[in-house]
């Protein structure tokens, strides 16, 4: 005992003492519920291809995604985020392979609905990135850039295939200016009043997406700069977030998670619709290479990112952990 007598009166140790306690007081609690699972589905082939920069996940064969989707479904997991890669000879300027009714995304939006119906929340990438030829997000204009308002009309397209083929939530995330009210006129113009916008709202211009680019067999050459966000701006962030909402976005995104945390708060902290963020490859990559390694502990790693990204705002996290996290959190809970 120190001179002090009771000194110090304050012990948050105190709190701290057992796994019991700890989880008793614990302020931020992830659940099954709380992950939605990206997926790739490739055109043409008849086994799942391994991505090399992103060990553990595959572009799905439309059977294999199937079953993916029903994996995820048993495990709690909320939903699935369809990303299409088309045979290489398909991509052209516009993306058509895009907005084709008989797309791979679109046949494997059909594929997922068939399997589970709405038991499981069928998200689609709304972008063009993995079907155009140049691999930008839209279409070009004659001097190389960009053509925000030539894209927007694709993207009315797009939504509108992929509703019909039945996605219950489109994400725009192209970031082009206006993308969430072009959609939105566009899905109620077909009758689809139904079908949620997930807006890629703060979708940052970043060197985390570099596996990413494997996964969807991407053609692309420089960067996005010119649309995404440059990753020294929050203030913008909140510019793109009233955007968005004024245009009529269900729920909002920020992307990559981790690096922006701080978006991330400030976001969930200014909105009263749902706020996702998006743990992106580059993310899931470092920490499989460093477990791969030795290096950390691979299981507590992943959850302890999940449970920062939380904590920080987010009520729902795409993940590539998505379904084993989800199983090792029911796990536990037993």
């Amino acid at each position: 005992m120190n001179s002090y007598g009771s000194f110090p009166g304050a012990r948050p140790r105190r709190l701290r003492t057992t796994p019991a306690l700890r989880r008793m007081v614990a302020e931020t609690r992830l659940h099954p519920a709380d992950l939605i699972l990206p997926a790739f589905v490739r055109e043409g082939i008849t086994e799942p291809v391994p991505i090399q920069a992103m060990p553990g996940v595959v572009q799905h064969t439309r059977d294999t995604l199937r079953k993916a989707a029903v994996e995820a479904l048993e495990a709690g997991v909320s939903g699935i985020m369809l990303f299409g890669v088309p045979e290489d000879a398909k991509k052209d300027a516009a993306g058509t392979a895009g907005t084709d009714p008989d797309g791979i995304l679109q046949v494997a939006i059909r594929d997922v609905r068939a399997e589970v119906g709405d038991e499981l929340v069928i998200m689609s990438d709304l972008c063009l990135d993995e079907f155009t030829d140049h691999g930008h997000c839209g279409v070009l204009d004659a001097d190389g850039r960009v053509d925000n308002d030539a894209t927007l009309e694709r993207y009315a397209e797009m939504a509108q295939v992929q509703a019909d083929a039945g996605v219950h939530v489109v994400g725009p995330s192209g970031m082009m200016d206006g993308q969430v009210g072009v959609v939105r006129d566009a899905l109620d113009t077909i009758g689809k009043e139904d079908v949620s916008i997930l807006a890629y709202t703060a979708k940052y211009s970043s060197a985390f997406y570099g596996p990413f680019r494997e996964a969807v067999g991407s053609s692309l050459q420089g960067d996005r700069k010119t649309y995404q966000q440059d990753p020294a701006n929050l203030r913008e962030s909140l510019r793109e977030l009233a955007l968005d909402l004024e245009e009529g976005a269900d729920m909002v995104m920020v992307k990559p998670a981790g690096p922006y945390l701080d978006v991330l708060a400030k976001v969930a902290a200014s909105v009263d619709v749902p706020v996702a963020a998006y743990q992106i490859s580059g993310e899931y990559s470092m920490v499989e290479a460093a477990a791969e390694k030795g290096w950390i502990d691979r299981d507590k790693a992943i959850l302890e990112t999940l449970t920062g990204i939380r904590r920080a705002g987010a009520q729902m996290i795409l993940t590539y952990w998505a379904t084993e996290a989800a199983q090792k959190l029911s796990a536990g809970r037993r």
